[in-house]
């Protein structure tokens, strides 16, 4: 609200009370003079000339005022070297040093002592922003709140000695006691809840709601703790997410990492890249672990596979979404080209050294580039299982159609040789009854006597 609007409200309300059937106090107020100025102790505002609307009520309260108007001292040396406009102050010492900021509230013992031209900063409670000098737009409630704060900018502290240490840090919030007490540089960082990013000193960005969250955090910045002393030990990692009670309790300098769940990470430590969603994972770089599914049986699932962008999915075996459908034919037979091996991962993959039994993706590309998985590089990184197993399927009817038409063939073959049996016991049959006739008409043998 414009000097000459708020000087027109009181002017009207002077008249006001001025009217005939007004009552006024007897005796008159003591302090009060021109200009809507009232003036109560040793040499407060001592030095106005112009200025209106003030109030002054203690030692050397608004003493140095000539021009300046619509201020508030009350407490010794409230306002003592104030020339400006619209300043409040409420307690000893308030706002003492301030010379031409403008709309500052300050109420406490030394509220704002230090401030001199910075604008727009409210603080409550005793030594709040007391060390301002040139910050604005700052917000301090609470004893102690940003209280050794100088030229930090749009700064919001609420608790006892919440941003205690801050400096020139600028955009910060913290609502909670001691919530970033030690911060002196950081900028645009939150934190809510007792001691949230405690240790905080130039770290910036970072989030912390909960009590202790982010507490050991020194310089690290872009990180997120949502949780009661969640990402507690971390010092100087990077861009960490940490949603859950104590989520990452002891990780310290790893970066990019992401914990879902109370406790989840706990086993992390100093690794980077490692995503714990329900579970406690390891201190292993670019790792993921996913509670409850291992042990869990799903009859009508299907597998889930990964691309090398990380990007979960299934395959769909719909018609709806293929084209170009035509028989495998003759591309399954490189799976006869293929060796398969035995093998164990190296150490730092599979520390236990289990056999394992498979194929050689470098091997496989040589005889069908596409059974081939590929890293962002495009260098051979695994071999598509789900496609040998399909070529596997066309071998495997292939030889089944051979099978049934050999057996199609020799059950063909075994009934003409029956039928050929049953012709050739029909021949001997025949065969049997001739020679049994040719035999029934073969003339008796006659006998010849010889006389002697």
């Amino acid at each position: 609200m414009k000097l000459q609007n708020l000087i027109h409200i009181l002017v009207g309300i002077v008249c006001i009370g001025s009217l005939p059937n007004a009552r006024a106090v007897v005796p008159p107020p003591d302090g009060g003079y021109l200009n809507f100025t009232t003036a109560e102790g040793t040499k407060a505002l001592f030095s106005l000339t112009t200025g209106s609307a003030n109030t002054a009520v203690g030692w050397f309260s608004l003493f140095s005022d000539t021009t300046g108007s619509f201020n508030t001292a009350t407490g010794a040396g409230a306002l003592l070297f104030n020339t400006a406009d619209q300043n409040t102050a409420f307690g000893a010492a308030a706002l003492l040093f301030n010379t031409t900021g403008i709309n500052n509230t300050a109420v406490g013992t030394t509220a704002l002592l230090h401030n001199t031209i910075a604008e727009e900063n409210t603080a409550t409670g005793a030594f709040a922003l007391s060390s301002n000098t040139e910050g604005d737009f700052n917000t301090a409630t609470g004893a102690f709140a940003l209280s050794f704060n100088t030229t930090g900018v749009r700064n919001t502290a609420t608790g006892d000695s919440a941003l205690f240490s801050n400096t020139t840090g600028d955009h910060n919030t913290a609502n909670g006691n001691a919530a970033l007490v030690t911060n002196t540089s950081g900028n645009r960082n939150t934190a809510t809840g007792a001691s949230a990013l405690f240790g905080n000193s130039t770290g910036a960005s970072n989030t912390a709601e909960g009590v202790r969250a982010l507490f050991s955090n020194t310089s690290g910045a872009q990180n997120t703790a949502n949780g009661h002393e969640a990402l507690l030990n971390n010092t100087t990692g990077n861009a960490n997410t940490a949603i859950g009670a104590g989520a990452f309790p002891i990780s310290t300098t790893g970066s990019r990492n992401i914990a879902l769940g109370a406790g989840a990470g706990i086993s992390v430590t100093t690794a980077s890249d490692v995503i714990c969603i329900g579970a406690f994972g390891d201190n292993t770089d670019n790792s993921c672990y996913i509670g409850h599914i291992f042990g869990v049986t799903s009859s009508a699932g299907m597998p889930v596979l990964i691309n090398a962008d990380n990007r979960l999915g299934t395959t769909t075996s719909s018609r709806r979404f293929k084209e170009k459908i035509k028989p495998m034919g003759t591309a399954s037979g490189a799976l006869f080209s293929l060796t398969p091996v035995a093998f164990r991962y190296k150490k730092e993959i599979d520390p236990a050294g289990i056999s394992q039994f498979g194929l050689v993706a470098e091997d496989v590309e040589k005889v069908n580039p596409d059974l081939v998985v590929r890293d962002k590089e495009g260098k051979p990184y695994s071999v598509r299982y789900d496609q040998v197993n399909a070529m596997l399927l066309n071998e495997f009817l292939k030889e089944h159609r051979k099978n049934e038409q050999q057996e199609s063939k020799l059950e063909e073959q075994e009934a003409k040789i029956a039928r050929q049996e049953q012709q050739i016991e029909a021949l001997t049959a025949g065969l049997q009854k001739v020679s049994a006739q040719l035999e029934a008409s073969k003339p008796a043998p006659r006998v010849v006597e010889n006389n002697p």
